[in-house]
């Protein structure tokens, strides 16, 4: 692939519409799409579980584990005996593992050395320097990538930002280099934190990675909890894309990986009671159906066996497989190691729908939109593959539910279907890339346009409020809203006005809440307006509005804004309707 024409191609479509899938990244790094790691305890032990994972054909491993203080634990003194032996079992498996850059021995601190700290060593580079060099010198020819840090922001210390982050990667990719050209680096954030992302690249990092890295467990909640969130989910890749191409062009087609992505198999929160492992397993397929086809490179999920972090892994504490462990299984057997997607349908016109190049011949994955049962009829008899079980039955109508199913056989009319929406992207009730305002208003009917809330349809008809024409503002979700990903240039920092019409409760309670949204400026991500809006009654419908000139909205934990009534405290108030319109940009 021609990388300047890529590049210049990301520009334009970044400018003119914002809205395709990504493009194939120029370079691949791993093997597989299909990828595994371990905790802070699970991966100094892979003899345990490594075995298995290569059993169903995982060929990738995120890193060995390597902290700085573990292998250099006093300076020039180095132990690297367990780095080797967790080395020779991925070799004895036939599983590639990647390196990882990462923690800050008691010795490096400058500033008080008696204690050591997870925060950046950006006061310390050469010594920092020294680590990766030796790293990867001693490991060249059998670690090709190497991360810098693991979500950095929750690392970086109260003194330091994204600036002390760029100057480690910095540092840390001038090494790595110099100890061997055709090694990759990778730099990465929390969540999709894109913001904190671009600051770091803006900051010194620019042009000092090869690839990306992000962890979307919040954006993959949503899906979790079938709220309909998929566009949200299948826009990470093109919104890295997009905004790679405005601050760091010649980056514009960098691979992305998703590092860590996983779910916890006993969450009571995210899953529906009694059924989180089978949960899980249909969440995993899930997204690696829709990572694939957005162009992520690889997804190494999280994890393979259950350590410190929870009941997160493929396997139990035991080594006892979950239901996750096969649907791992099943959807690397049809999909293959190295699928490509060929594009997406929507079944009966909602459910998504995604087709892939797999094992021998087109593949397709597909579940009910929003979990909500319907009938879909493939033409013909299609054999049709349970991944959490295996079991595949023939059949050319199939009841769909929120668990997926793999089909095989896939007709002719919906490959070709697929193909030609492979460059759009997915649709979310309407392309509003072009819209001057999106909005949501509530009633018998909820009218999503280009806006929407957490809050399930399901949930929204029993709390209708005041003859059907407005929402409580005491749903659970209901407050917190999701703005399509093609409305605004994605990543791109711009002024928007947001309004929200709203009385008090029908009891005329007090209330009232502040408005968190993202912005380009947060150090976390999100920021908070500075006025508390006070509803007035409940006699007549009020309008709060905000004037934002920082909003950059990334969905980073899978939300645009929120409105935040201390703790619940005042959120006796029901919404009529919520708008967002873009603002002219200043001069």
């Amino acid at each position: 692939m021609n990388t300047a024409n890529t590049i210049t191609a990301c520009l334009l479509a970044a400018a003119a519409s914002c809205s395709a899938l990504a493009a194939e990244p120029a370079k691949r790094i791993w093997p597989s799409p299909f990828g595994i790691g371990g905790d802070h305890h699970t991966s100094q032990t892979p003899e345990k579980w490594i075995p298995q994972m290569a059993a169903i054909s995982i060929k990738v491993n995120r890193s060995l584990h390597m902290n700085w203080d573990a292998v250099e634990p006093r300076e020039g003194q180095w132990d690297w005996a367990a780095c080797d032996r967790q080395l020779q079992c991925m070799i004895d498996n036939g599983v590639e593992t990647g390196g990882i850059f990462l923690a800050n021995p008691v010795w490096t601190r400058k500033e008080n050395p008696g204690k050591g700290s997870v925060t950046l060593p950006s006061d310390n580079l050469p010594a920092w320097s020294n680590y990766v060099s030796v790293a990867v010198k001693r490991y060249k020819g059998k670690i090709r990538v190497w991360e810098v840090w693991n979500e950095p922001p929750n690392f970086t210390g109260s003194r330091q930002d994204a600036t002390d982050y760029a100057k480690v990667v910095a540092a840390a990719y001038d090494a790595a280099k110099a100890a061997d050209p055709d090694c990759l680096v990778g730099l990465g954030v929390k969540s999709v934190h894109l913001n904190y992302l671009e600051r770091a690249i803006k900051a010194g990092a620019k042009d000092k990675f090869d690839y990306v890295t992000v962890h979307p467990y919040e954006v993959k909640g949503g899906v979790s909890r079938d709220e309909g969130t998929e566009a949200i989910f299948m826009n990470i890749v093109p919104s890295i894309r997009k905004m790679l191409a405005r601050v760091n062009p010649a980056k514009a087609d960098a691979p992305v990986v998703f590092s860590e992505l996983g779910t916890n198999a006993a969450l009571p929160s995210e899953h529906r009671a009694g059924l989180g492992p089978v949960v899980a397993a249909q969440v995993l397929v899930k997204s690696y159906a829709m990572g694939i086809a957005q162009g992520v490179d690889c997804i190494q999920w999280f994890e393979g066996m259950d350590g410190d972090s929870g009941a997160m892994g493929l396997l139990d504490a035991v080594g006892k497989p979950r239901p996750s462990y096969t649907a791992m299984g099943q959807t690397i057997k049809h999909l293959g190691s190295r699928p490509s997607s060929l594009g997406w349908v929507l079944l009966n016109g909602k459910h998504y729908a995604f087709v892939f190049q797999g094992a021998k011949g087109p593949v397709l994955i597909t579940w009910a939109y929003k979990g909500i049962a319907d009938e879909v009829d493939f033409g013909r008899d299609v054999p049709i593959v349970d991944p959490l079980t295996g079991q595949t039955s023939v059949a050319s109508k199939y009841h769909l539910t929120t668990a997926p199913i793999i089909v095989g056989n896939v007709p002719d009319s919906l490959v070709a279907q697929a193909k030609s929406n492979k460059a759009r992207p997915l649709p979310w009730g309407g392309d509003y890339s072009n819209a001057k305002s999106v909005s949501i208003t509530f009633g018998e009917k909820t009218v999503e346009k280009g806006l929407h809330t957490q809050a399930s349809d399901a949930v929204a008809k029993d709390v209708l409020a005041y003859g059907g024409s407005c929402r409580s503002g005491d749903v659970p979700g209901g407050n917190i809203f999701m703005i399509d990903p093609n409305f605004l240039l994605a990543g791109e920092p711009g002024p928007v006005r947001i309004s929200v019409v709203v009385r008090r409760n029908e009891a005329n309670d007090v209330a009232g809440f502040k408005l968190s949204y993202e912005s380009a400026n947060a150090r976390d991500g999100y920021a908070t307006a500075p006025d508390w809006y006070s509803v007035p009654d409940n006699k007549q419908w009020h309008t709060a509005t905000w004037d934002i000139d920082d909003a950059q909205f990334v969905n980073m934990w899978g939300y645009s804004f929120a409105l935040n009534s201390d703790g619940n405290k005042y959120n006796k108030y029901v919404i009529q309707s919520v708008t967002v319109e873009k603002l002219p940009a200043a001069k």
